[in-house]
């Protein structure tokens, strides 16, 4: 799978953002496949509300479902979230590439920091 777009990226990001979200990853990681109703049992939330969150975890693409009769069925999708591991990993990359390359603060607002501490030290 190609490295992830901002906009994925971004909603993956916004997939982990939240505990039961995280929590839900975490039992689908552990089984293949799990019913919605499983799921409502394994978390202390109404099954409106894992309802919720599993559908914002298949937006992000993360997780893929199916209806089996009357119930809803979840699964990893385990090729999206490699590519969300390894496009997170990238970015983190440029992000730590930074060190030299620009002050932590801008050299005009380091002079202005300067004259406001000697200002209001002589007050």
């Amino acid at each position: 799978m190609p490295p992830l777009d901002d906009d994925r990226l971004a909603a993956c990001f916004k997939a982990f953002a939240h505990p039961a979200r995280l929590a839900i990853l975490r039992a689908l990681a552990d089984n293949d496949r799990r019913c919605c109703g499983d799921i409502v049992g394994m978390l202390p939330l109404a099954q409106s509300t894992v309802s919720q969150h599993l559908q914002i975890l298949r937006e992000a693409g993360l997780v893929r479902g199916e209806n089996e009769g009357r119930r809803s069925c979840y699964w990893l999708d385990a090729e999206a979230v490699r590519a969300f591991a390894e496009s997170s990993a990238a970015l983190f990359a440029v992000l730590g590439e930074t060190e030299g390359k620009c002050a932590t603060v801008p050299a005009a607002d380091a002079v202005a920091m300067k004259e406001l501490q000697t200002s209001e030290a002589g007050r």
